[in-house]
């Protein structure tokens, strides 16, 4: 049996879950968000659950058990809580800007890099060096500030560019001198 898909998810105060045959929709206080979710698997929606099962012990089956719960699951704390994603830029002259839509960052590019950021994201810059990417779709969220952390990846040697706050950068040692 699965770990994850046999979890029930609990619906907290103030969510509404609707199932339309394999479509469902989780409206909360921070939005609604949809998803198409496999035929296979049998979801079912109770007062203070949802109910999550597979119909063989196929091994396809079984992973699209964890799946399934894991998007549901997602969906209804993205409607509730909402996910960030921290992102830290290191570099002398490194800065970030947001104006409406848009992140304008500075680089070290002869050009500034602009960035028209997704519906359904908003970014928070702290400093001019630490940036807060929310949203509700988790998934969203996480392409977004992998997009942005793309335009100046972290380089190994002074570790200049762009990061998750979380991340730790390897550092190789510079050129060896006589």
């Amino acid at each position: 049996m699965s770990r994850i898909g046999k979890l029930p998810i609990a619906i907290p105060a103030g969510v509404k879950v609707a199932l339309d045959g394999n479509t469902m929709t989780v409206t909360g206080p921070k939005g609604a968000l949809t998803q198409e979710l496999h035929a296979r698997m049998t979801i079912a929606v109770e007062t203070e659950q949802i109910i999550v099962s597979r119909p063989t012990e196929e091994k396809s089956d079984c992973a699209l058990h964890g799946l399934t719960r894991s998007l549901i699951n997602n969906m209804v704390v993205g409607v509730t809580v909402g996910f960030q994603k921290k992102l830290e830029i290191n570099g002398v002259g490194y800065r970030a800007e947001i104006s409406g839509n848009t992140l304008t960052l500075s680089l070290g590019y002869s050009h500034p890099v602009v960035y028209e950021l997704p519906e359904g994201i908003s970014v928070e810059v702290e400093k001019q060096t630490k940036l807060s990417v929310n949203g509700i779709d988790k998934q969203l969220v996480g392409s977004a500030a992998a997009k942005i952390r793309s335009f100046r990846a972290p380089e190994p040697y002074k570790g200049k560019g762009i990061k998750y706050a979380d991340e730790k950068i390897l550092r190789k040692a510079g050129k060896a001198g006589k």
